[in-house]
């Protein structure tokens, strides 16, 4: 419920003012002007979009990551885990920009469902929207003009040439019907007399964006397209060929200068597509009695892989074939991307009274990347190890050199699975359910197993390919809860895991001399190292007696590099090292963890001590790990059956 008043009033005045800000008006002269000050002022549909996206700034490739792309930050919070795709994407836009071969093609994304194709494609049309809005991407168009086209083009073809020798001022296309019938009605071909104006492009307004969406082949007209005769005016004007009595409001008209979102193009009839040919070609609409119309704008499109495949099979569409670039626009292969998936979809809903606990959504991701993996072909390499490599994480002795080995292994990768909005839906089945008022692991992974049933596409293979997913991310989960119930349960866990630390490295150094020893705290003389403690730590990450020697000179190795940098050698520097002091510590407080989660479990009444245990647990858990009072306990409640097993 509202307590306080809603106050709009200030806000829109300033919305208005900025709106009103957006404004210009003036002549040829005012636009030459113009130009003058801002060479791109007259760049064409594909130089606006590139400069655009460059707007925004980008990183370079992060090589220590893997990384051979660019990330691009227009996509920021929009798209995740395509970066290589949109690094493609952006390199159309670049060669297009400098007016290369490639913007005359049209940029087709082919992918799985729920990949994010469409998403690019509106987030394109968003930004060029915005763009528009902007001192940089101000867009000036012959007032009146349905096609909104560049007041340069009522400069003469004649005159063209030594404006461009002189000023550096190329001129692309021609004036429209519609213009060039104004122009010597109204003002006697005196091109410094037509007004012009600023333009924002609006979708919602059918300015510069375009959106055409297949329908009933039997039933759609071409002129959804390139526009219709106007029958209130044909009597008045008497022949269709006078461009007053034509509406030039067909999507490709309006597009013009801007984008054109042709969806689903490959199921549209085949009278649509030959349209297509001469605007990428040619950049010129067929319209009715006309002549040829130029037009510039980026045509972009989406389909599924079945769909494309079906259309390079079909021989009636060469001659399309090549004037396509497609770029593939696979499922999101890391765990952490995905995340930010589910992320942004709840956001958009209202679920605001419902707890996600940590970890959720961590394991539906887990499911959803698993089934777009390959088995890979590399040796000693599981699937698991392979999604936790993709998602930038060590494994064993394997770095990011192999996960770039593993991704070569299998270029289609990702071009099938689980969609995110397979997850989505699951997690809504979750999230909605009678009394709900936290969603956990375990829920999410059992909607995702109900979820299944409501797949009628689905084989039973795949549904089995789908149950084997979710075993190993709830194996992977139960690894994961363990070591969060054991840390919670551990007494200042980082100071006795440093203390462990240091320990050890006291003896891996002495143990690395020839004839090393430590030094006793207490009677002040020397030990040989301990080689029982050492080995307690090695054994947990599986250093056998024959490598623990290299192991510890490596350690001792890495510990002079920080020192080299002034920096603190801690227990979680060295991954392998950290793994083996908390498997140490945990196993050394097993037993008592043991006991509190087994009464937990059965809900027998804990002693005084054991409680008070449970409840600073519980508590750790819900102010550094996010968890609520609910989750928290059940947490434990599901590590305490884990570990009583």
């Amino acid at each position: 419920m509202l307590t306080e008043r809603i106050e709009l009033k200030s806000e829109y005045e300033e919305y208005l003012a900025k709106e009103r800000s957006l404004v210009w008006t003036g002549k040829l002269q005012d636009y030459l002007d113009l130009l003058k000050e801002n060479s791109k002022v007259n760049r064409l549909a594909h130089g606006r979009a590139y400069d655009m996206i460059m707007s925004h700034g980008f990183d370079e490739p992060n090589e220590e990551k893997g990384e051979d792309y660019r990330k691009y930050h227009f996509f920021d919070g929009v798209i995740f885990g395509e970066e290589k795709t949109l690094d493609e994407l952006v390199k159309y836009f670049a060669g297009a920009a400098r007016k290369m071969e490639i913007r005359k093609r049209i940029l087709l994304l082919v992918g799985p469902v729920g990949g994010g194709k469409s998403t690019i494609v509106s987030h394109l049309k968003k930004g060029t929207e915005q763009y528009s809005k902007t001192k940089e991407g101000i867009v000036i168009s012959i007032k009146g003009c349905p096609q909104h086209e560049d007041p340069l083009h009522l400069i003469p073809e004649e005159l063209r040439p030594n404006l461009e020798k002189e000023h550096g001022v190329c001129i692309e296309g021609r004036l429209c019907p519609v213009c060039e019938k104004m122009t010597e009605d109204r003002y006697n071909g005196d091109i410094f007399e037509v007004p012009l104006e600023r333009v924002v492009f609006s979708e919602k307004g059918r300015k510069g964006i375009g959106t055409f969406t297949p329908s009933d082949p039997k039933s759609q007209d071409i002129s959804e397209l390139t526009g219709s005769i106007d029958l209130s005016t044909i009597g008045e004007f008497g022949v269709e060929s006078d461009p007053r009595a034509f509406r030039f409001d067909g999507e490709l008209n309006i597009a013009n200068r801007g984008m054109m979102e042709f969806i689903e193009m490959l199921k549209v009839d085949q009278k649509f597509l030959y349209n297509l040919l001469t605007l990428t070609q040619e950049q010129n609409i067929k319209t009715g009695r006309f002549a040829l119309i130029y037009a510039d704008e980026v045509i972009m499109s989406h389909t599924n892989e079945h769909e494309f495949q079906a259309f390079t099979a079909d021989k009636r569409s060469e001659a399309l074939h090549d004037r396509i670039h497609m770029i593939a626009v696979p499922y999101n292969l890391r765990i952490d991307d995905e995340i930010k998936i589910y992320e942004k979809l709840i956001r958009e809903g209202d679920i605001k009274d419902i707890h996600i606990a940590p970890e959720t959504l961590k394991v539906c991701s887990m499911v959803a990347v698993l089934s777009r993996l390959l088995p890979p072909k590399k040796q000693g390499i599981s699937i698991v190890q392979k999604m936790l490599l993709y998602n930038g994480e060590k494994v064993a002795d394997k770095n990011q050199n192999d996960a770039r080995e593993l991704r070569d292994e299998h270029p289609r990768e990702g071009m099938d699975g689980v969609s995110p909005r397979f997850i989505i839906n699951a997690l809504s089945t979750a999230v909605c359910g009678d009394g709900q008022i936290c969603v956990n692991p375990i829920d999410a992974l059992r909607a995702i197993k109900g979820q299944i049933e409501h797949q009628p596409a689905y084989t039973e293979e795949r549904k089995k390919e789908i149950l084997n997913h979710i075993n190993l991310a709830r194996e992977e989960y139960d690894k994961q809860a363990r070591k969060e119930v054991q840390k919670a349960f551990v007494h200042a866990f980082q100071d006795a895991a440093q203390t462990i630390l240091e320990n050890y490295l006291d003896n891996a150094e002495a143990s690395t001399k020839t004839g090393g020893k430590i030094k006793d705290p207490i009677s002040g003389g020397y030990t040989e190292p301990n080689e029982r403690l050492m080995r307690s730590i090695e054994e947990m990450i599986g250093i056998s007696e024959n490598e623990k020697k290299s192991f510890r000179q490596d350690i001792m190795i890495g510990v002079a590099a920080f020192t080299r940098k002034g920096e603190k050698f801690t227990y979680t520097s060295n991954q392998r090292l950290s793994e083996g002091i908390e498997k140490k510590l945990f196993n050394d407080t097993k037993d008592l963890i043991r006991v509190i989660t087994s009464g937990v479990v059965s809900g027998r009444k804990l002693e005084d001590k054991d409680e008070k245990k449970l409840i600073e647990a519980e508590m750790l858990l819900i102010e550094k790990k996010g968890y609520c009072k609910s989750c928290a306990r059940e947490l434990v409640r599901y590590v305490g059956t884990l570990l009583n097993k």
